[in-house]
């Protein structure tokens, strides 16, 4: 058995925060000399688990913010401890999404209940309900039936690798636009690698051929990783970026007009769509030659990729009316809420109707509807959903709470005086700034932690410096998802790397052009289809 498919077996999605790098089991040295009490510290996570509530007596002790702002104090010690725990992954990203629920009251930040509603608002119920499609479709064995259907029409004939990439990195930003690019992540990468199993499991030998394949399968792997987080930008349900992002401009700004996931997606796919001719003209150049389909052809072709679809056999009647729920979920999202004179169907319900309520009715549909086999089985059921993501779903409610934290602390007021530095700076140029500081600290934490992060100072920003906010919170949101370069930076990355296929070095040299293409492309959009779109050139 190929290694590399042992190692991808045996991982699971909900794995992926184990080390990114082999962790070396040293008997010469270090190991040896260490006491025992330092090896069960280090192997506890004890001093991780430590760092968070020293970090906030430190400040709690130590920070001077003036007369009247100890809330505003509490709220940054607060908010160091969480991040820590965040960073260090000293206990589960989900136990430490959960902290706020005692520390916020702990610290005199906002009483319990305040807390908690921020755990369950109409963004997290389109997240969950996003959740349990994704669920559906990956137990009925959906997106391998599509990904075989596009593989096999991009395949070529002999094979043609630019097609084939095209093909699987289409089709992995189309079905990531629809459910959030991690689990995407993880429901593509199983195909792409069932692919690259066909290939000969000596392709570490010194031929032509050899590198031709290893090559190539680097571009497989790299291409599922980025069109996934790609595809998530294009819309609301793709990413927890976009989500906290509108969450958080809801919460700041609710007088504004809200972001729906059609006018977002008006945005976002342009945007998306650009950074995926990127992605793919990289692929091609970097890691495809004249010799490459030569080299394949030997291993893989249309008759492989149709064989594997015919041992799917039909579709089922289970199959079309997941996509059939799934379809009109896309149809009620996009036609929601349309343009000025033509409203939406949202207005028969007074506006009183989110995403996230079609969302979860839709999904509730799956509990309802018979599967087809005769004996009282349902689309779905709970022992299903075992599976759902909920680490994420905490984390977006930790990050609304800290949210509602900044503001009801008086934190951001004092954040906003510091930056006053920045009043006369052209727009546009802190614009592309914002993304790039985004863009290197999501490098080095989640895209939803780093938009919680930054988030929040933005806005502040812009109102400070008398600017339509979304100015700098699209950008920071934006710049949050370009998170191309490390293992670190996202789930997505992680599962990639895990496969194998690919080095660090390998997502640098292909994830640099990516991000510098992402920031051109903003700079560019947002002062002309963002003003369209959001009404950015007009003050909040």
């Amino acid at each position: 058995m190929d290694p590399r498919r042992s190692h991808w077996e045996s991982s699971s999605s909900e794995d992926v925060t184990r080390p990114l790098l082999p962790l070396h089991d040293d008997d010469g040295g270090g190991e040896r000399s260490c006491s025992p009490l330092i090896k069960s510290l280090r192997a506890n996570k004890y001093l991780a688990i430590a760092a968070g509530p020293l970090a906030a007596a430190l400040i709690c002790a130590a920070a001077d913010l003036g007369a009247g702002h100890a809330a505003a104090r509490n709220m940054l010690a607060v908010l160091a401890w969480v991040f820590l725990w965040w960073l260090t992954d000293a206990v589960p990203l989900a136990v430490a999404s959960m902290a706020p629920l005692f520390l916020f009251p702990l610290f005199g930040v906002s009483s319990s209940d305040a807390v908690a509603k921020a755990y369950m608002d109409d963004v997290i119920s389109l997240v969950l309900g996003s959740f349990i499609l994704a669920l559906a479709i990956e137990h009925y064995n959906i997106h391998r039936r599509l990904a075989l259907n596009i593989t096999s029409l991009f395949c070529g004939d002999p094979v043609k690798p630019p097609l084939m990439l095209l093909g699987i990195c289409g089709t992995t930003m189309f079905i990531s636009m629809w459910i959030h690019n991690t689990p995407c992540t993880v429901m593509m990468m199983p195909v792409a690698t069932g692919i690259l199993q066909r290939f000969p499991g000596d392709a570490g030998g010194g031929g032509d051929d050899a590198r031709e394949v290893r090559r190539f399968s680097k571009a497989v792997v790299l291409g599922v990783v980025y069109a996934s987080a790609i595809g998530g930008m294009a819309t609301l349900t793709g990413t927890g970026a976009n989500i906290i992002l509108v969450g958080m401009w809801s919460t700041y700004f609710p007088e504004q007009e809200p972001i729906t996931f059609s006018s977002w997606m008006s945005f976002g796919f342009p945007m998306a769509l650009i950074l995926f001719v990127a992605l793919w003209a990289t692929l091609c150049l970097m890691y495809c030659s004249k010799n490459t389909g030569r080299a394949l052809s030997a291993y893989l072709d249309r008759t492989h990729l149709r064989r594997e679809l015919s041992l799917l056999g039909p579709m089922a009647f289970a199959e079309k009316m997941v996509l059939a729920v799934f379809g009109g979920l896309i149809v009620l999202w996009m036609t929601r809420s349309l343009t000025d004179d033509i409203p939406g169907w949202s207005v028969l319900f007074h506006g009183d109707v989110g995403d996230g309520t079609v969302t979860i009715m839709m999904a509730t549909l799956l509990f309802i509807i018979p599967s087809g086999k005769g004996d009282g089985e349902k689309l779905m059921d709970w022992g299903k959903c075992r599976k759902l993501q909920w680490n994420i779903i905490l984390l977006l409610g930790a990050g609304f709470a800290i949210a509602d934290g900044f503001r009801a602390s008086g934190l951001t007021d004092i954040l906003s005086e510091g930056l006053g530095f920045l009043r006369g700076a052209p727009a546009l140029l802190i614009a592309p700034v914002a993304c790039v500081f985004s863009g290197v600290i999501t490098e080095f934490t989640s895209d939803d932690a780093t938009t919680t992060l930054v988030l929040p100072l933005l806005a502040e920003l812009g109102k400070t410096i008398g600017v339509n906010p979304l100015l700098l919170m699209v950008p920071g949101a934006v710049g949050a998802q370009l998170s191309y370069l490390l293992p670190t930076g996202s789930p997505g990355n992680v599962v990639g790397f895990s496969t194998g296929y690919i080095t660090i070095k390998d997502m640098v040299i292909t994830g640099m052009p990516l991000k510098v293409v992402g920031v051109a492309a903003l700079t560019i959009l947002l002062p002309t289809l963002g003003s369209v779109v959001f009404g950015t050139d007009q003050k909040v």
